[in-house]
């Protein structure tokens, strides 16, 4: 009877499944929805808890001096609008210099291949440290002379170029191939193919990559200080050696970079799940 009884249930509840299907993915959905609510907050929770104990330790071990902090903070912070000029500015420029080194590299064309990668290798071979300097300090001996602002950006965006040429590279091959046969098929010239097909397809896929560079980017735009860019590092680096205090300003500088880079990285997360979305809906 037992055994029935279970069997009757089941049955019943198998009926009511395909009786009502939209009752059943409302309530999936409802306990997706509470789950990831649920990971969320003990994700929260476990930060508070995590920074909230370090700044504690940092408060009770006497070495940190509020009233610095107070003081040479608004300093440092006003350093925020010039890191993300450069970082914006130099991102840009990379993608152009990107776009420009990635059909060079595809190129069938020997001489432009070779200078494409020509620029490649000889970027990605030395560090970016150098091309800062060499930009702001070698080029003026050759008659180039740039201000501090324009040279960091040009060394910035000339170093992420060359990475993000193999990354639009990689795009443009991972265009299937059937795509550009068809558009010769219907008359349309290799410029055009790669303007109005393959190109649009192609940045579609590498946004992802090109929004990790811009977070590294913003966190590499300290190297600019060098150049006395007075960006967030140079302010803090700055402000801690008038007063001693070396740690509170490094301390600031890096939670902002931090703050920046978990923004961005938020921000970078919803465009990607929107993205993933529309092929979806493709």
């Amino acid at each position: 009877m037992s055994y029935a009884g279970g069997g009757g249930a089941a049955q019943a509840d198998e009926g009511f499944r395909l009786a009502h299907p939209d009752v059943i993915v409302a309530r999936i959905a409802a306990s997706r929805a509470r789950a990831r609510l649920r990971f969320r907050m003990i994700f929260v929770l476990t930060w508070i808890v995590l920074v909230g104990g370090l700044a504690a330790a940092l408060a009770e071990s006497g070495k940190v001096d509020p009233s610095f902090i107070a003081k040479w903070g608004p300093f440092i912070l006003q350093g925020i609008p010039v890191t993300l000029f450069v970082s914006v500015c130099s991102i840009v420029l990379a993608v152009v210099f990107a776009l420009f080194g990635a059909l060079g590299r595809l190129s069938r064309n020997p001489p432009v291949y070779a200078i494409a990668t020509l620029y490649v290798s000889l970027v990605r071979g030395t560090p970016l440290i150098v091309q800062i300097i060499f930009v702001y300090l070698a080029l003026p001996q050759f008659g180039i002379v740039l201000d501090a602002l324009t040279g960091g950006i040009l060394a910035l965006s000339f170093n992420y170029g060359a990475y993000l040429t193999e990354i639009f590279r990689a795009g443009v091959e991972a265009i299937p191939r059937g795509q550009r046969e068809a558009a010769q098929a219907l008359g349309m010239t290799e410029r055009s193919i790669m303007r109005r097909v393959i190109l649009p397809q192609a940045i579609r896929i590498v946004i992802p990559a090109i929004g990790n560079d811009f977070i590294s980017m913003t966190k590499d735009s300290a190297l600019v200080s060098l150049v006395t860019i007075q960006e967030v590092f140079w302010r803090a680096q700055n402000a801690g050696t008038q007063s001693f205090r070396t740690f509170e300003a490094l301390m600031i500088a890096a939670m902002v970079y931090w703050v920046m880079t978990i923004v961005f990285s938020l921000g970078q997360e919803r465009l990607e799940r929107r993205m993933a979305e529309g092929d979806v809906r493709l």
